[in-house]
Order: structure tokens, then C-alpha cells, then sequence
């Protein structure tokens, strides 16, 4: 008997609050604009950090989750630029002895690299990452060769000045036609193209297709003294990692004469650290989102409240009848509560609308991806009916405790 007496009640509320709701055409669509720009602007930012947590994950996943690259500076610099500046360099007689003494290690290859400007009879590409690997480097990165080949154990030993073109570079250099066999410039010094590589898009702030990769004996050769070796390596397996990790580092120590109880003089370079770096960036982007987001909910909960409160005035009258023909204060409460949840309900849909509209549109004007998980557009509309609700109750218990007689008094 009761819950059939609350369904009454409920339907009754529901009723009446939509009526409302349609008589009051303008206010509705004003009083929802607080809360429609509040879950729009939600839910824009969301959906392009979310989108760049796909395309990241993908980015991060091509570089394998068993990989390692030994270096003297960590791919994120927190400290003192200077101390890295100083550590002795590795040389290839490291490269080698990880290569024969580590257990765990399947592919190592050295990397090293520069900046050049590349170019191909009047077309030119500037800032162009030049990388001197191995022919293991393909398989520690998992390179994908569009077209041609990869480099070869002699190119790297006969020091051949043949090139592996990234697909941007390949794209201007060569926009149209196939570049296998022909001659590019790196620096002014002639290489021949052999391969191109699949696209990759960007990694944090690093195009991975603007680059060029030659052959390590081919790049010592060319451009001279080595600044910066780096050891590349993959891991038998995932699950290895850490144990492979352990390993190198007194491997390393011992190869490079580190004290005992001295710090490390290198960085075993992991893709983790790209991942918390970039969660750390994201995390503030999103708590900041968050912030705006609610902040406008909370005027526009505001506007709601003092709208359903002059609907109270506006409607003491009615209220005093149905109470005295009646109509129980529960029933006053669910109508102006269900009143204020479909008000916000409504702006949150909009603005759920209108945010879906302008996270695709960013993506389809700029390079930032956008994709909105359908829990998301159901949180934003959800969470702003609960706006509503929390922001209806006040004037929904100031109509429920009206004195039924003043309200029929009332002019």
C-alpha cells in the first residue's frame, strides 16, 4: 500500500513538474544555461584528454613494454642538467659486453643522434633527427619498413651511406613518388634511400616521423666524434624487466669502474617514465578541468535554486489548495525536487551535446585526438541531475512546510 501510495506520488510529482516546466518555456531554457556550460566545458576537456590517453597509449605501447636504453641522461631531465653534462660517455666496448653478458637482453644495438637538415634536388626539410642504430634497432622498437628495407649488418660494417626515411620526410622530399634509390643529402653528404618507415605520430613533443636512420659505422664515419651513446636494448619478456634492469646496472658499474658506494654515473631509461611524466601533465590539465567544470555546475545550481525558489512564491497559492485538498508534504517535496532534476537534467544533456560537438571539432581542426567513453556522457548528464536534485532541496522543503492556511491567503 505504500509504495503503490509513493508511485502516486512520484507520477503525480512528475506530471506536474513537466506541466510546469512547459508553461515556464523561457525560464526553463534560461535556468538550464548555467548547467549546460558547466557540463559542455566538462565535458570537451575530458573528451581530448581522453582521446590523447588513446593516442599516447598506442604511441607508448610501439615502443614495446620489454624495452631498455642505457644513457647518460634520463629521457625526463627533473634535476641538475649539469651533472648528466659530465658523466663519462659510453663507448661500443659497453655495447658489446652487455651484448655477451647479459642473460635477459635479446637485441642490443647503440644509438646516437643529431640534428641535420635533409635534402632532395630543391626540397628540404629542416631539424630532421639523424640516428646512427643496428639492424637490431628494428626489432627493439618495432619498426615497421613500408616500403625498401631495413639497415643490414653490412651497411653497419662496410659503413654505407644508405638511409631509412621516415614517412614525413619521405612525404616532402618526395611527395607522389617512391623514394627507394634515390639520393637525399643529410648535412651535404649524400646517402641513398633504402627504406620507409610505417607513420608513428608524436610522443609527447617529439615527431617520430620526422627522422632519418643510417647505420652507426656510417654516422661515426660521416659526421665525426660521437657526443652522446646510448645502448638500446629489449628484454626476452615483459616479466624480466626489472630482473634485466638489475642486471645492467652492475653490469654497467662494473664496465664503467663506478666506486663502490658511489651514485650511478647512467640512466637505465625505461618507457614507465615517459608514462609518469605524461600523467603528471594530463593530472593538472584534468584537475583544472574539473575545477572550471564544477565551479560553473555550482552557479548554474545556484541559478536553479533561486528560480525554484520564486516558482515557490509564484505558486503558494496552488500549494495551499493541494495541501488542503490533501496532498501530503512528501508529495509537494517530489514534485519540486523531480522539477528541479529535469531542469538540470535537461541543461545537462544539452551541454553534453554541445561538449561531444567541440571535443570533434578541436580534433578535426587541430592535431589533438578527442574521444568521449559513453560512461562519461552518462556521468555528465547523471551528475547534473544530482545538481539539481542537491540544489531543489531547499525549495522543495520551503513549499512542503508552507502553513496551508497562509498559502491560500496568499495574493
Amino acid at each position: 500500500m505504500r509504495a503503490a501510495s509513493l508511485r502516486v506520488d512520484f507520477l503525480e510529482g512528475a506530471r506536474i513538474a513537466l506541466f510546469s516546466l512547459f508553461a515556464n518555456r523561457l525560464r526553463t531554457v534560461l535556468t538550464t544555461v548555467g548547467i549546460s556550460i558547466g557540463v559542455a566545458t566538462l565535458l570537451a576537456i575530458v573528451g581530448i584528454i581522453q582521446g590523447l590517453n588513446v593516442s599516447f597509449q598506442k604511441q607508448l605501447a610501439s615502443l614495446g613494454p620489454n624495452t631498455l636504453m642505457a644513457s647518460r641522461f634520463p629521457w625526463v631531465i627533473a634535476g641538475d642538467w649539469w651533472m648528466y653534462r659530465n658523466r663519462k660517455p659510453f663507448t661500443l666496448a659497453h655495447v658489446e659486453q652487455v651484448r655477451a653478458q647479459s642473460t635477459f637482453i635479446t637485441h642490443v644495438s647503440p644509438f646516437v643522434e643529431r640534428q641535420a637538415d635533409v635534402a632532395s634536388n630543391s626540397r628540404q626539410v629542416s631539424s630532421v633527427d639523424i640516428e646512427g642504430v643496428s639492424q637490431d634497432y628494428q626489432e627493439i622498437t618495432a619498426l615497421e619498413v613500408t616500403r625498401g628495407r631495413f639497415i643490414t649488418p653490412g651497411d653497419d660494417a662496410m659503413s654505407q651511406p644508405v638511409a631509412v626515411l621516415g614517412s614525413d620526410v619521405a612525404d616532402s622530399l618526395f611527395p607522389g613518388v617512391s623514394p627507394l634509390g634515390r639520393s637525399v643529402r643529410i648535412d651535404g653528404r649524400p646517402f641513398m634511400v633504402v627504406g620507409t618507415l610505417a607513420r608513428k605520430g608524436r610522443l609527447l613533443d617529439t615527431n617520430q616521423d620526422l627522422r632519418v636512420l643510417v647505420p652507426f659505422g656510417t654516422f661515426v664515419q660521416r659526421f665525426g666524434r660521437i657526443q652522446s651513446l646510448s645502448i638500446s636494448m629489449k628484454v626476452d619478456s615483459a616479466d624480466n624487466v626489472n630482473r634485466a634492469e638489475d642486471q645492467l646496472v652492475a653490469l654497467l658499474r662494473r664496465a664503467r669502474a663506478t666506486p663502490p658506494g658511489q651514485p650511478d654515473d647512467f640512466t637505465i631509461n625505461r618507457p614507465e617514465m615517459i608514462a609518469n611524466t605524461y600523467a603528471q601533465l594530463t593530472g593538472a590539465l584534468f584537475g583544472v578541468a574539473v575545477g572550471v567544470g564544477l565551479i560553473t555546475l555550482l552557479v548554474g545550481g545556484i541559478g536553479i535554486m533561486n528560480i525554484m525558489l520564486v516558482s515557490v512564491r509564484e505558486r503558494t497559492r496552488e500549494i495551499g489548495i493541494r495541501r488542503a485538498m490533501g496532498a501530503r508534504k512528501r508529495t509537494i517535496v517530489l514534485q519540486f525536487l523531480m522539477e528541479a532534476s529535469a531542469v538540470s537534467a535537461f541543461g545537462g544533456t544539452l551541454g553534453t551535446f554541445v561538449g561531444l560537438g567541440a571535443a570533434k571539432l578541436v580534433s578535426l581542426i587541430t592535431p589533438l585526438a578527442a574521444a568521449i567513453q559513453p560512461l562519461t556522457v552518462i556521468g555528465g548528464v547523471s551528475f547534473s541531475a544530482l545538481v539539481g536534485l542537491v540544489f531543489g532541496i531547499w525549495p522543495a522543503a520551503r513549499a512542503a512546510n508552507l502553513d496551508p492556511v497562509e498559502a491560500l491567503r496568499y495574493e
